[in-house]
């Protein structure tokens, strides 16, 4: 059972006279600043990430501040999040608005469109006959269309060419399925196109993946309207193929937070995760440390032994660190001969011990024409209101201490 979180704020506490749930969100990282009454009630975390990325949610970005150029221009943003209700996740649409508009605390409001609302109006009655203009507008679009009945479970009413074309099933064989049968997410989509239902269009579309007749997965953005036909009220879904995109951003940020030479997490990375386990901890007072390590004599190898052995070794130790570690912890290299780790729940104690154990290990790292590599090892431990820049400083103090005791040492500072 999650603990009950607080997140009240005197200037925002006129919001819990709201029945509807509100929820304020630091842009940049995510941070939740405020939770109305309504909103406690219904989550069962302060994690906007897990709100966010629950069994039902779904979403058109994957971080709230790349809404921002969108919030500006008071475009509607509409995202659908996981809450809690009599102990059942459920979904809940939310529309998302600016809040505070200070280029340095830009605030995002969440909030929650409640089912008991008053249902959209839906679009005008068309007729989607082969033969009507709407039906050819349809039928010859190039962008996949479906048209669903959401109270089916999401049958297939129809399906245009370039649906068929990009799906791999025939229009018959569409109208034999349901929606989640095509989307990676099976009949668990079905409470996010129920909520999906009851928005007017105009919404962003949301990211989902789908598949393919012949089992392929693909990355898709649908866009549905709300569209009434012979008294049935369906849902028009647009799909557009985003896999792609997708791929190219994922490889771009991989980039950005990667180090070249060696692979793990560079620099920025590790201050951005640093930072956030600092934001948690204020939540959850959970432990965590850091340890600063170097390579000794490491320009003694470059000069004696040339840069293409000092890369060889900085990329064997890179792994040799990687592979002792948790999968929860991080590796970075700091640059240079410098490396950090994070080790998140984790108290001092425990990270002394297992700094003592890399070092140990690294010691037995064998290259051939090299001398036995050795590393020193400060290890510092975050301390309660203490700052990002503060804990590294520590740590950094304490490999300095290392070296100055001989190298080859672990110092707990």
């Amino acid at each position: 059972m999650s603990e009950p979180f607080t997140l009240q704020h005197p200037e925002h506490r006129a919001l819990n006279l709201l029945t509807t749930p509100v929820w304020i969100v630091a842009s940049r990282g995510n941070e939740l600043i405020f939770a109305n009454d309504a909103a406690e009630r219904l989550s069962a975390t302060s994690d906007v990430h897990a709100m966010r990325h629950g069994s039902h949610s779904a979403h058109a970005e994957e971080q709230l501040a790349a809404y921002l150029p969108a919030l500006r221009a008071r475009e509607p943003i509409i995202e659908i999040w996981t809450l809690q209700l009599n102990g059942e996740a459920v979904p809940l649409s939310c529309q998302l608005s600016l809040l505070k508009q200070d280029s340095n605390n830009e605030q995002i409001l969440v909030e929650g469109i409640l089912s008991s609302l008053p249902s959209v109006a839906v679009a005008e009655k068309y007729d989607l006959t082969e033969d009507s203009l709407y039906g050819q507008l349809f039928h010859s679009n190039g962008a996949p269309m479906l048209l669903i009945d959401p109270m089916a479970e999401g049958r297939i009413v129809d399906a245009n060419q370039a649906a068929c074309r990009f799906y791999g099933h025939t229009r018959e064989g569409f109208c034999r399925k349901h929606t989640w049968e095509i989307n990676a997410l099976g009949r668990q989509v079905l409470p996010i196109m129920s909520e999906v239902a009851k928005l007017a269009g105009g919404h962003r579309p949301l990211n989902f993946v789908h598949r393919l007749a012949d089992g392929s997965l693909r990355d898709v953005q649908t866009y549905a309207c709300p569209l009434k036909i012979e008294g049935r009220r369906l849902m028009l879904c647009v799909v557009h193929d985003v896999t792609e995109q997708k791929r190219l951003k994922n490889e771009l940020e991989y980039a950005a937070s990667r180090d070249p030479l060696s692979g793990l997490w560079n620099r920025r990375h590790f201050l951005k995760s640093l930072e956030k386990a600092r934001q948690q901890r204020r939540r959850k007072d959970e432990n965590y440390s850091l340890l600063m390590l170097d390579v000794d004599h490491f320009k003694n190898i470059n000069d004696q032994f040339g840069h293409e052995k000092g890369d060889e070794t900085l990329v064997l130790l890179a792994k040799t660190l990687a592979n002792r570690v948790r999968d929860t912890d991080s590796v970075c290299r700091w640059g240079g001969e410098e490396f950090t780790i994070f080790l998140p729940q984790t108290d001092i104690g425990n990270a002394a011990h297992l700094a003592e154990c890399l070092r140990i290990s690294v010691s037995g790292i064998q290259i051939s024409e090299l001398p036995r590599i050795t590393v020193s090892i400060g290890v510092a431990q975050h301390q309660a209101d203490e700052t990002t820049e503060s804990l590294i400083r520590r740590a950094d103090a304490a490999l300095y201490q290392a070296k100055a005791a001989g190298r080859n040492t672990v110092v707990v500072g």
